[in-house]
């Protein structure tokens, strides 16, 4: 047997569900059994009637499917792939922030660790942030981790947004340049932008969307050619899903390393220790504590009450 017809058993030993998010190795979302961002695919997990969940991702994306399906089994194939931004915010910052800004309402981007969650009011997508802030009735609101998504959510609100230092490695490499560099190769392509790239590449894009967003209007466009502002890995989709039209990253293609650590291997090896009665299960596990996942449950239900 080949490594995929051995996933293939042992998913169905194990009734797992693999998912994978749209910056994986392509040969890792060929094989899942979705594909998407990193709520919807948690949120889809927790309706599906499967025990053991196997998240190809980065960690903070394998916790909110455990903060969303408790009772299940959650695998995350590569432990080490953590996500830098997530890491930018941390409990003890958090808590000063808070401290210093008493009566601010604390909306945390779903990019952020269990532990962040746990201790934040609201939980806000890219897609539904801007809303989200709008709804809240607080003057003040503490936004973490991503400065760029905060600037973007500052564009369409009168509110105090108060915000750290935290970015996503990949999109902040995208420039200016970049833009204009792109209009001029490809003058029909429309330019589509995700909200964590900086301000001035957001100004100059046609379209700021989510990863979601951007493969919705990758399918609603007449175009022929669209430039894609994002980590690379979504171009592998969009092209499966979009036959006759051409995707070009918004200048070089760039990747998120840790987005890139899973490969088939790693799948075939956290399935393979769920038979195993011995110590190996507990290398792919992700544990949480019932009282972090009971109040991280609690921001990430409750931003439903804004959107």
């Amino acid at each position: 047997m080949d490594l995929k017809e051995k996933i293939y058993q042992l998913k169905k030993l194990h009734n797992a569900v693999i998912l994978a998010h749209n910056y994986q190795r392509g040969e890792v979302q060929d094989i899942a059994d979705y594909v998407g961002d990193s709520l919807g695919l948690s949120g889809k997990a927790s309706e599906l009637d499967c025990k053991v969940i196997v998240f190809c991702g980065v960690k903070f994306m394998a916790e909110t499917a455990k903060i969303l399906s408790p009772k299940k089994t959650v695998l995350i194939p590569r432990m080490g792939a953590t996500c830098p931004m997530a890491d930018m915010i941390s409990v003890e910052q958090l808590e000063k922030l808070k401290s210093e800004h008493p009566d601010a309402v604390v909306v945390s981007y779903v990019n952020t660790n269990a532990d962040v969650k746990a201790i934040t009011d609201v939980c806000c997508t890219s897609a539904n942030a801007v809303k989200v802030v709008q709804n809240i009735k607080a003057k003040e609101i503490i936004f973490v981790p991503d400065k760029n998504l905060a600037n973007y959510v500052r564009k369409f609100t009168d509110k105090k947004i108060i915000s750290c230092m935290g970015h996503c490695y990949v999109h902040s490499k995208m420039t200016a340049e970049d833009v204009k560099s792109a209009r001029e190769s490809h003058k029909n392509a429309p330019i589509i932008v995700h909200p964590e790239c900086e301000n001035e590449v957001v100004e100059l894009a046609d379209e700021v969307l989510s990863t979601d967003g951007m493969l919705k209007f990758a399918k609603a466009s007449t175009a022929k050619e669209i430039i894609i502002g994002t980590e690379e890995g979504i171009i592998h989709r969009l092209k499966k899903e979009n036959l006759g039209k051409e995707f070009y990253t918004l200048g070089p293609a760039r990747m998120c390393k840790n987005m890139k650590l899973t490969k088939l291997e790693d799948i075939y090896l956290a399935l393979l220790a769920e038979s195993d009665s011995s110590e190996k299960k507990s290398q792919y596990r992700l544990e949480l504590s019932e009282d972090i996942i009971r109040k991280a449950s609690l921001s990430l239900t409750r931003m439903f009450e804004y959107v």
